[in-house]
């Protein structure tokens, strides 16, 4: 069983910055790629950042390359998003999740509300 619990999000100014963080519980964290996705309601969710298994290999989606930098601290089982030079377009529920080959599960997180307004 895997739970994923976000934090960090919060209301910040066009330009600032916020890092995500995402607590994972179970026994597979080095093993499977762990993903930030976000939402806007009406919208689908969109990718932002993947992280591999042993932190080797990064992926960010276009709108954020260069801006967001995803991250992993094996002790504290933790992922992180950094999030730099915000825009309002950032705006979004984020997500954390990871799938679980072995079982064929698709995990998510409650979600963390990233608002960045003037």
């Amino acid at each position: 069983q895997v739970q994923l619990v976000e934090s960090g999000g919060d209301m910040v100014p066009p330009g600032g910055s916020l890092r995500l963080s995402c607590a994972y519980s179970g026994s597979t964290f080095n093993t499977y790629d762990m993903n930030w996705y976000r939402q806007v309601p009406g919208r689908e969710r969109e990718f932002v950042a993947r992280i591999s298994g042993t932190g080797g290999i990064t992926a960010y989606g276009g709108s954020v390359k260069g801006r967001f930098i995803i991250s992993k601290d094996d002790r504290k089982r933790t992922v992180y998003l950094q999030m730099n030079n915000l825009k309002p377009e950032d705006t979004a529920l984020y997500y954390c999740n990871t799938y679980v080959l072995s079982s064929g599960i698709d995990y998510w997180g409650q979600g963390t509300q990233v608002t960045v307004s003037s």
